[in-house]
């Protein structure tokens, strides 16, 4: 390597600055991908709420629901029964009412119910059709439950049997139902609206007889078949004041 002066050396030559690397756009095929894919992560996220996350919000509303009625019947414990006085609770859209307890489901199983079907009131319990009869009046006292999803009261309602006892307790009273007709045995489109006729699927006749319908969807998922079963009153068990 010379030393003399205005010799090149390495030392002298500037480095070679590298070319930035154009960056790659992403192609259609991979956008349409990555669309997909995050269509269903938010599909799966919201098939998982419906059937994980509501029930945890609904259990909680269950037993929200359960206690603040019964404090409101140790605060304003019944009168005396009065024979002429109409079953029927002075309630607003929403308001619970009646405890329900089905022997067959277990010891621990209590739902409140709720005046109305809405989907918000069949989020907190199960649901009273409204214009049908009270717990324990002549008529048809009609419910209505959800199978699967918001806390799911009526997941084994196809499970019961004629025989099968139905409990309401409302502040005055214990009234005890017992099934006439399986719910499995009966489906229909959720526009017959007969099975709320206070003597079912007979209009024009005048109910002698307190009833009870219980309702629910046939399918595990939405759909418009409801499965329907029927009962009667057996006894009625007045509280005391």
């Amino acid at each position: 390597m010379s030393d003399s002066p205005g010799a090149s050396t390495d030392l002298d030559t500037p480095p070679r600055r590298a070319l930035p690397r154009r960056r790659r756009r992403p192609s259609a095929l991979s956008v349409v991908g990555l669309v997909l894919l995050l269509g269903g992560l938010s599909c799966l996220g919201w098939v998982g709420y419906q059937y994980l996350g509501t029930n945890v919000v609904s259990e909680r509303a269950f037993d929200s629901g359960r206690q603040d009625l019964r404090q409101q019947w140790e605060q304003t414990p019944p009168a005396p029964a009065d024979p002429s006085a109409s079953p029927r609770p002075d309630a607003l859209p929403g308001d619970a009412t009646a405890l329900l307890r089905i022997p067959a489901f277990g010891a621990d199983y209590e739902i409140p119910v709720l005046e109305g079907t809405d989907l918000d009131t069949l989020g907190r319990g199960v649901g009273h059709y409204p214009g049908t009869a009270a717990a324990g009046e002549i008529g048809n006292y009609a419910l209505a439950g959800h199978r699967v999803t918001h806390g799911q009261p009526f997941s084994r309602l196809l499970e019961l049997e004629p025989g099968d006892e139905v409990v309401v307790e409302t502040r005055t009273a214990v009234y005890t139902y017992v099934l006439d007709e399986a719910p499995r045995s009966l489906t229909v489109d959720d526009t017959a609206t007969w099975v709320l006729d206070p003597v079912p699927g007979e209009p024009e006749r005048e109910p002698t007889r307190a009833l009870i319908t219980l309702t629910t969807c046939q399918d595990l998922f939405r759909s418009a078949d409801r499965s329907v079963g029927f009962g009667h009153l057996q006894s009625t068990r007045n509280k005391q004041g």
